[in-house]
């Protein structure tokens, strides 16, 4: 039974996108899985247990038998960290340890890895420590953000040394990816770190549902709760003159419009072009016309209490932290891993065999 843990050196690198594709793939080719997420930090309850959200979405999107406490054995809370910072925290490896050791017969344990290597130390639950002890081999997630990412991958090699099993280049933009396929890539091949993808960023994996949306500005719907669900690929703040609104929002498709209450010449324009919401900040809403031609287009507008800088900054906050929890972006998970994943190399790498004898 192999250990594989999925790393990265920052936050919101695509961990779980990775994790997921291989899990699917693995499951497909007759490899039997585990997953276990050692440190939770997005606490949620699940049958009256606490568990960590990311970890209970992976146990049922690869249908595994565990039980949500076998996957996610401890979650940091606020209480905790407090006690924690009091020196009264117990250590928690021994928990998580035992958690992993009831894991058998697999053929490979995906671990789910933290923020970074370092994140969960205060708990004895670095995913250094883990490596480590479990002499786990270990894939890094890197999103792509310039020359640093090369810098950031060396470093994840020196760091990681026997256990360091290879790369994955993520969120690389259009624009990059072919100096990143061309030049980056062969250069880091030469320094022995091994690359199995370089993944581009792909909009509906980083998109928000307007439902999403509403629930982070906590906003109220003025109509159109059907569409609710529908993906936002972009934002647009219409503070602009209605002409140069109009151009902009044709050549913008999937779009948020955040504008006043009062700009209905900017919420009209927005229903003529490719809009899956208004935000309508202020606290104010629109008039009867406007929501009646909202209701024919079936684009939800929604009203928030901030106003339109505010809201930009919290719509901000949030953009490439969406989480991957919607069935369509399950499955454009595992569209793009199939294409772009070099899975046979990793199974070499890993020296694996599927139990099925599937190759």
């Amino acid at each position: 039974m192999v250990h594989l843990y999925i790393a990265s050196m920052s936050g919101f690198s695509g961990k779980s996108l990775v994790t997921l594709g291989l899990g699917l793939l693995m499951k497909e080719r007759g490899f039997r899985i585990g997953y276990i997420k050692p440190y939770g930090n997005i606490p949620s309850r699940y049958e009256g247990k606490l568990v960590d959200a990311d970890a209970e979405f992976m146990r049922k999107a690869l249908d595994l038998p565990e039980t949500p406490e076998a996957v996610s054995p401890f979650v940091v809370t606020f209480e905790l960290q407090s006690s924690a910072l009091k020196g009264r925290a117990a250590d928690k490896f021994k928990v998580v340890n035992e958690a992993i050791e009831m894991i058998t017969e697999k053929d490979v344990v995906l671990i789910g890895g933290a923020a970074n290597l370092f994140e969960g130390s205060v708990f004895g639950l670095s995913g250094l420590r883990l490596i480590n002890h479990l002499r786990a081999k270990t894939l890094v997630v890197e999103p792509w953000s310039g020359d640093s990412s090369i810098d950031s991958l060396i470093g994840s090699k020196e760091l990681l040394g026997e256990h360091f099993a290879g790369a994955v280049i993520n969120k690389i933009p259009q624009a990059a990816h072919d100096y990143v396929n061309t030049s980056v890539r062969p250069y880091l091949e030469k320094r022995s770190i091994p690359i199995f993808a370089c993944l581009h960023r792909d909009i509906l994996l980083d998109s928000i549902t307007v439902r999403q949306l509403n629930e982070i500005l906590n906003g109220k719907v003025l109509c159109c709760e059907e569409g609710l669900d529908e993906f936002i690929e972009s934002f647009s703040v219409g503070a602009m003159d209605v002409d140069s609104a109009l151009k902009y929002f044709r050549r913008t498709p999937n779009k948020a419009v955040i504008t006043g209450a009062h700009r209905s010449d900017i919420q009209l324009a927005a229903l003529e072009t490719s809009t899956r919401c208004v935000i309508l900040t202020g606290g104010m809403h629109t008039n009867d016309v406007i929501l009646g031609k909202a209701k024919q287009a079936g684009v939800p507008f929604l009203s928030v209490h901030d106003d339109t800088y505010s809201t930009v900054e919290k719509i901000e906050a949030v953009l490439g932290k969406i989480r991957i929890r919607e069935q369509k972006k399950v499955q454009k998970t595992r569209e793009i891993m199939e294409k772009e994943f070099d899975f046979n190399r990793l199974v070499r790498t890993l020296n694996i065999n599927s139990s099925s004898g599937k190759p």
